[in-house]
């Protein structure tokens, strides 16, 4: 490792240690308990909850979820006997509660948020944090104007790995970034999620309730639970849902908030016959200013790992490359060619490309603090803190909405198969009126759009 390296690399351990002891300090002398009520049970929701209940000063008192198995599981979890509602509008109105951690369908985010800030909870929002950019304006909006905390949960903002990784980048360890690459692979060929005949609704199910805003439909078993994220009435797909994380992080390593441009291609490719909307197969791309190129993705209907090491991140620099993996992460330096077109042969270039994945000196800090990047305890350990102390969540609201808005983009430029300039001050497409049309769309009746 050479000097200026470790230096660095020694400079952001300490960094990362003095944090983490920081939050561990507060949380060890902080007597009082959060009184909590979960929103959304299912999947991500139950997931969500089993971080909270992790933490010895959340006291979950309510639990709200229209599929009375996921309350029954989540009351048994909790070992207490907290209140449970299938109206989340009821959950609002305890007096006797401090915040609310919302885990529901993301067509609900937006309401549920809102009118929780407007409640005087405060507010951990799971991601993605909207369906679309105006809504995650008004979410910010209401945050700002009832004085609110909020944590959205792209939790790797609170991973000690990601935060030693985009320390490195933004400290020149990688030199000028110019390229990151994503990616989202899982082959679901020949089936995908199947194609299951509309119906009524199961009788425990107030079909209804669940639609909420989004348009009326009949019923389909795929359009619930965790495969509504297969239909764009409750989902942005696979970019908003896997994609958020990977932009969140590229953004926080770049010092960036927006892109300056985006455009997407995608289909169905595999030829599925199941009833999905969003595409088998897209590659979104994104430009950002200072000459970053960004480019996620989505690929299921194959699930060879991408590249030499099957990481799911990469950024790539004039010194280096980092890749990102679900437990670490990992920096290759990159040798200096001296001239433009080096005489070596193709077979040369693979086992140089070999000797690089080995190479001394490189970095390789995997779960040097114990933890991954899929571990969500630490997002909601400083959601808790700073419920109590009232300072910027790791992933405030602005963060998030920044962060997600990227990733709608992307679906607006695969909509209207454009190469699209974005203004991120005005969070308007210049010139675009058939695109600005996709930032907001219209909620079903008796709801009504925020903002």
């Amino acid at each position: 490792m050479n000097s200026w390296t470790r230096r660095d690399f020694t400079k952001t351990l300490v960094l990362a240690g003095a944090t983490t002891a920081l939050g561990a300090a507060r949380a060890a002398g902080a007597n009082d308990r959060i009184r909590l009520g979960c929103i959304g049970l299912g999947n991500r929701g139950d997931q969500v909850l089993d971080a909270f209940l992790t933490q010895p000063d959340a006291e979950v008192v309510a639990v709200c979820d229209l599929s009375q198995a996921y309350l029954d599981a989540a009351v048994k979890k909790t070992g207490g006997s907290p209140k449970q509602f299938k109206d989340y509008r009821q959950l609002l109105a305890m007096k006797d509660l401090d915040a609310v951690v919302i885990a529901t369908p993301d067509h609900w985010h937006a309401l549920q948020t809102i009118e929780a800030c407007q409640a005087g909870k405060d507010v951990y929002v799971e991601k993605p944090l909207s369906l679309c950019v105006a809504e995650g304006r008004a979410m910010v909006e209401a945050v700002r104007k009832h004085g609110r905390v909020c944590q959205v949960g792209i939790h790797r903002r609170s991973s000690p790995v990601c935060r030693e990784a985009t320390e490195l980048v933004r400290q020149g360890a990688l030199g000028k970034i110019t390229a990151a690459r994503a990616f989202h692979i899982q082959n679901e060929w020949p089936a995908g999620i199947g194609n299951p005949p509309d119906t009524d609704p199961p009788a425990d199910l107030d079909w209804d309730a669940w639609l909420g805003p989004a348009p009326k439909r009949r019923y389909n078993k795929n359009r619930t639970f965790y495969r509504f994220r297969w239909f764009y009435d409750y989902s942005g797909g696979q970019v908003t849902n896997f994609g958020v994380h990977y932009i969140d992080f590229i953004q926080w390593a770049l010092g960036a908030e927006a892109p300056a441009s985006v455009t997407a291609m995608g289909l169905k490719a595999a030829g599925m016959t199941d009833n999905r909307e969003i595409p088998d197969t897209l590659e979104a791309i994104w430009q950002y200013p200072g000459g970053t190129l960004v480019t996620f993705s989505q690929l299921n209907a194959t699930a060879g790992p991408w590249g030499l090491r099957g990481c799911e991140l990469e950024l790539r620099g004039s010194l280096g490359t980092l890749y990102l993996f679900g437990d670490g992460y990992e920096i290759v330096p990159d040798p200096i060619s001296e001239d433009e077109f080096p005489a070596r042969s193709p077979l040369t270039r693979i086992q140089d490309a070999r000797y690089r994945r080995d190479a001394k000196p490189r970095i390789q800090p995997r779960n040097v603090h114990g933890s991954s990047t899929s571990d969500t305890a630490p997002h909601a350990r400083n959601f808790l803190d700073c419920v109590k102390s009232r300072k910027a969540c790791n992933c405030d609201i602005e963060t998030g909405h920044r962060s997600t808005s990227a990733t709608l983009l992307a679906n607006i430029a695969l909509k209207t198969r454009s190469v699209l300039d974005w203004d991120a001050q005005a969070e308007r497409f210049p010139d675009h009126p058939e695109a600005n049309k996709l930032l907001r769309y219209h909620y079903r009746a008796p709801y009504q759009f925020p903002g």
